[in-house]
């Protein structure tokens, strides 16, 4: 089942007005390029999937696409949140901007969390590619549903103990043609997951 959307932490959102242009504007510009190859879409009942967010400042905070926003052909500045604040281990998170933030922001937050180097996260749907990279790249734990704090202690976990901070891309079993991938900049995470979403299957898939 497909349930992408839906918030299941406690979000305390602030609202407030949109963050300068400047701000959003390359981050825009990758997610209408995810946008125009379907990487970032809709379902046809209208359930929205993907997001994308960078790193703001030398901290933990970023901004990341807002909830719903999938369905959206293009998005501007009124479309993003600023999150402030992730206690995953209590499953709540604080956010600020004209619209809440996405439902995998936990995902994302974990990310930048463990590694310092990151400034940018892409999550998209992709069923070919999630289906050749299944337990062939770090695989999240298949009883560990999106937006919920298994699946941050899952991807803690493979950063931890996998070769992921290296191959900056990882599957999510429990969450059906979900893929994240993630790197110094957004052309950097943009660059990793065209590799893997060009690449061949595996030798013994052909």
């Amino acid at each position: 089942m497909i349930d992408e959307g839906y918030i299941k932490f406690d979000a305390h959102w602030v609202r407030k007005p949109p963050l300068p242009a400047a701000q959003t504007a390359q981050l825009n510009a990758f997610r209408q390029k995810l946008y125009e190859q379907g990487l970032i879409g809709a379902y046809p009942e209208g359930i929205g999937f993907g997001n994308i967010s960078r790193r703001q400042g030398r901290g933990h905070q970023f901004i990341i696409s807002g909830s719903k926003t999938g369905n959206v052909p293009a998005l501007d500045e009124r479309h993003y949140a600023l999150v402030t604040e992730v206690d995953a281990a209590h499953n709540r998170l604080r956010c600020e901007g004209p619209i809440i933030a996405s439902s995998e922001s936990m995902s994302h937050a974990v990310i930048y969390e463990e590694c310092p180097e990151v400034q940018a996260v892409l999550h998209v749907h992709h069923l070919q590619m999630w289906q050749r990279l299944l337990h062939r790249v770090p695989t999240t734990a298949a009883d560990a549903p999106y937006g919920s704090p298994e699946m941050v202690e899952s991807i803690r976990q493979l950063l931890r103990e996998t070769a992921l901070r290296q191959q900056r891309i990882f599957v999510m079993e429990g969450h059906r043609e979900g893929v994240f991938v993630f790197g110094e900049s957004l052309e950097a995470a943009y660059g990793c997951l065209m590799h893997w979403y060009h690449a061949e299957a595996p030798a013994e898939d052909k």
